[in-house]
């Protein structure tokens, strides 16, 4: 298997856009994941504080191997991390700038994008090793915001805005230095149908595409 910065580059390149499933049960993941993952979506995660969220990311590990990289959110602990990695995830986001959570993915092969706000978190979390960074909550921030920190931060690191976003709104955070998104709300909520979900997720895709 391929090191975990260059399967995470891989994806990202192919589609910039993180599936934030919280409140999926695992009857609905491959319904909703084959929505995704046929509209191009090839990042997708399930919160922890899903209903058997492991159940889920197991079933979708196996079905999208080698299509999409499938991982946990709201990851708060190493004990979390390990039982995502037992799972099958690939994928470790959280909502806030955690070391030793960063470095637990890392040292497991798995992808770390952690959550950030500061400056001062977003170096700390590169430092742990994280493979990208997630602003958020972006909705509680500006584009302008992220351009600021973008004069500081490293040219390389991949930001994503995360909290908020819709089709209208990522253009402006993409000029702001944006390098993704991660969708949630407005991509998918609990009880959403797989055909509401692959409605939705081609127009996220279309407009992503539009910002290249």
């Amino acid at each position: 298997m391929t090191d975990p910065a260059t399967r995470f580059a891989e994806a990202f390149a192919a589609c910039p856009l993180v599936a934030v499933l919280r409140g999926l049960t695992p009857a609905e993941a491959e319904p909703v994941g084959d929505a995704l993952v046929d509209a191009g979506f090839t990042l997708l995660e399930v919160p922890l504080n899903s209903p058997d969220p492991l159940a889920s990311i197991a079933a979708m590990a196996r079905r999208y191997a080698g299509r999409a990289i499938v991982g946990a959110g709201t990851v708060l602990t190493t004990d979390d991390v390990a039982a995502v990695a037992d799972a099958g995830g690939e994928l470790i986001v959280s909502p806030n700038t955690e070391p030793d959570v960063i470095a637990a993915a890392v040292a497991r092969g798995l992808i770390s994008l952690p959550g950030y706000y500061t400056p001062s978190e977003a170096f700390a979390a590169l430092a742990a090793g994280a493979h990208g960074l997630k602003l958020f909550p972006a909705e509680g921030a500006a584009p302008a915001f992220l351009k600021a920190q973008r004069a500081v931060l490293p040219k390389a690191t991949k930001i994503l805005a995360v909290g908020g976003i819709t089709p209208d709104t990522m253009a402006a955070w993409s000029a702001a230095g944006a390098d993704g998104f991660g969708l949630g709300s407005n991509l998918y909520r609990a009880g959403k149908s797989a055909a509401a979900v692959a409605r939705d997720a081609a127009a996220f895709v279309t407009a992503v595409k539009a910002l290249a």
